[in-house]
C-alpha cells in the first residue's frame, strides 16, 4: 500500500509544464538517496532506476562478498553464505546486486519520503513560476477571474498559476466576476514566504503602451516610439509618439482609420479618453499639443524654473484646464513643465482687475485655487456660477459667495 501512494505521489507531478523531465528525475532520486544515507550511512553503492513515465522506481543495493565471520559492515558487504541463498554460483570477491524493497524501510521513513518528495517538487514548481514571470515584467497576461475580494483579485493564468491584481491597480470604473477574462501587465514579481507573488496592474502606464504595440503594428514594428505615456486611470491619458520615417504619420497610424485602432484601446480601458499628439523637441510647440483640444494664442517660458505661461481666449480655458483640471495636469507631466494658464484680454476687458489686487481682502491659496482653473481676472471668475466653482475648485460655497461679494464690490 505505501509503495502505491508513493509512487502516486511523483506520478501525479510527472506532466507539471513547468518542470523539465531530467529535472524532475533528479529531484527524485536526491530524496531518494538522502534518505539510503539516513538509514544506512552511504548511498554510494546503491543504483536507483527510476521511470517517470510509469510512475514506477527500483533501488538496488552493490555489496562485496567476503567470508561469513569477516563481515564489517552489513551495507557494503554480504557474508559468502548469504550471497549463495541469492546464486550458489558467488564467489569471495564477486560484487553482489540485489533489489532493495521499500516495505524495507518501515512505515515512518515511506512517509518522510513521501513528505519530502512533494515538498521538493512543489518548491521546484514554485521556483520555476517565479523565474518564469521575473522575465515577463512589463508584460501583457491574460488570466481568468478566479476569487474577487475587497481588497484584491485572485487571477488563474492559462497554467493555474496564481496572479494578483490589487485595487490600487484596477481603473476605478473596473468590475469583474468569477469566471470573467482578464488583461493586465504584469508590475511586481517577489517570492514571499516561499510562494511567489505576481502582481498585475491595468493603471500602470506601461499596460497601456502594451495595448498599443498590440494594436499598431508600427509601434511593434518600431518606425513608431512612444515616447512618454501619462495618465489618470479610467479618465484620461496623452501618448507623445514620434515616426522615424516621414512617410508615415505617427498620430494617424496610432487612430487609425475612423479611430478602428484606438477604439479597442479605450473599451480595454473603460472608455479613458486618450488623447495622442506628435512629440517635438520644440518646447513651445511640444507644450501646445499637449494642451490639446485647446488652441493656444502664446507661450511664454521660464526654462530656468520649468515654468510656462499659457495665454488662450477666454473661451478656449476651460477646454486647455479640462474636467477637474485633468487636461492641464497631463500636460504639465508629459511635458515635464508646470503650466499656467492666463486669459487673454481684450480691449473691452480693460477694466477687469486681476485677483493679484485683492491680496489684502483674499488669502493666497484661495487666489492659487481660482488661478489653477484659469481664473485670473475678477471677471473671469464672476462669469462663473456658485455651482461651476463649487465643482471645479475645492473651495466651500460659503466661502465662494464670500469671494464673488469682494469681487463684485469692486465693480459697483
Amino acid at each position: 500500500m505505501e509503495n502505491i501512494n508513493l509512487i502516486e505521489t511523483f506520478s501525479e507531478f510527472k506532466d507539471l509544464k513547468n518542470i523539465d523531465r531530467t529535472t524532475m528525475m533528479n529531484v527524485i532520486e536526491d530524496v531518494f538517496r538522502n534518505m539510503l544515507i539516513k538509514m544506512y550511512g552511504t548511498a554510494d553503492n546503491f543504483d536507483i532506476i527510476i521511470n517517470i513515465d510509469k510512475g514506477d522506481f527500483e533501488i538496488w543495493r552493490n555489496r562485496e562478498v567476503v567470508e561469513d565471520k569477516e563481515v564489517e559492515d552489513p551495507n557494503l558487504q554480504i557474508s559468502l553464505s548469504e550471497a549463495k541463498k541469492i546464486d550458489s554460483d558467488y564467489e569471495i570477491g564477486e560484487d553482489v546486486t540485489d533489489e532493495v524493497k521499500l516495505a524495507d524501510f518501515g512505515r515512518r521513513s515511506i512517509l518522510a519520503l513521501r513528505q519530502n518528495l512533494t515538498a521538493r517538487i512543489l518548491d521546484l514548481e514554485k521556483n520555476n513560476v517565479y523565474l518564469k514571470y521575473r522575465d515577463r515584467i512589463g508584460d501583457i497576461v491574460t488570466g481568468e477571474v478566479y476569487q474577487v475580494w475587497k481588497r484584491e483579485i485572485l487571477v488563474l493564468d492559462e497554467e493555474g498559476n496564481e496572479l494578483i491584481l490589487p485595487k490600487t491597480e484596477q481603473i476605478p470604473s473596473d468590475y469583474f466576476r468569477k469566471g470573467d477574462t482578464i488583461r493586465a501587465v504584469v508590475i511586481k514579481v517577489e517570492m514571499r514566504n516561499n510562494n511567489p507573488l505576481i502582481v498585475l496592474s491595468r493603471t500602470s502606464p506601461v499596460f497601456l503602451e502594451r495595448l498599443f504595440e498590440l494594436e499598431v503594428p508600427e509601434i511593434f514594428d518600431g518606425l513608431i516610439t512612444i515616447k512618454k505615456i501619462v495618465r489618470v486611470p479610467g479618465e484620461r491619458a496623452k501618448v507623445a509618439v514620434e515616426s522615424y520615417d516621414e512617410r508615415v504619420d505617427p498620430v494617424g497610424a496610432c487612430v487609425g482609420m475612423k479611430g478602428s485602432r484606438i477604439h479597442g484601446i479605450v473599451r480595454e480601458l473603460k472608455n479613458e479618453n486618450i488623447d495622442v499628439i506628435n512629440y517635438t523637441t520644440n518646447l513651445q510647440l511640444y507644450i501646445t499639443r499637449a494642451l490639446s483640444p485647446a488652441k493656444i494664442s502664446s507661450i511664454k517660458l521660464d526654462q530656468e524654473h520649468k515654468r510656462a505661461e499659457v495665454y488662450l481666449k477666454p473661451t478656449e480655458v476651460s477646454l486647455a484646464i479640462g474636467k477637474g483640471g485633468l487636461n492641464i495636469k497631463l500636460a504639465s507631466q508629459l511635458t515635464g513643465y508646470e503650466i499656467d494658464v492666463f486669459r487673454e484680454t481684450d480691449t473691452a476687458d480693460e477694466e477687469d482687475v486681476s485677483l493679484e489686487e485683492f491680496a489684502d481682502e483674499i488669502e493666497g491659496w484661495i487666489i492659487d485655487e481660482l488661478r489653477a482653473i484659469g481664473c485670473d481676472t475678477a471677471k473671469s471668475v464672476l462669469d462663473l456660477s456658485v455651482e461651476d466653482l463649487v465643482k471645479r475648485t475645492d473651495l466651500e460655497e460659503e466661502t465662494i459667495k464670500e469671494i464673488i461679494k469682494i469681487l463684485q464690490s469692486e465693480f459697483e
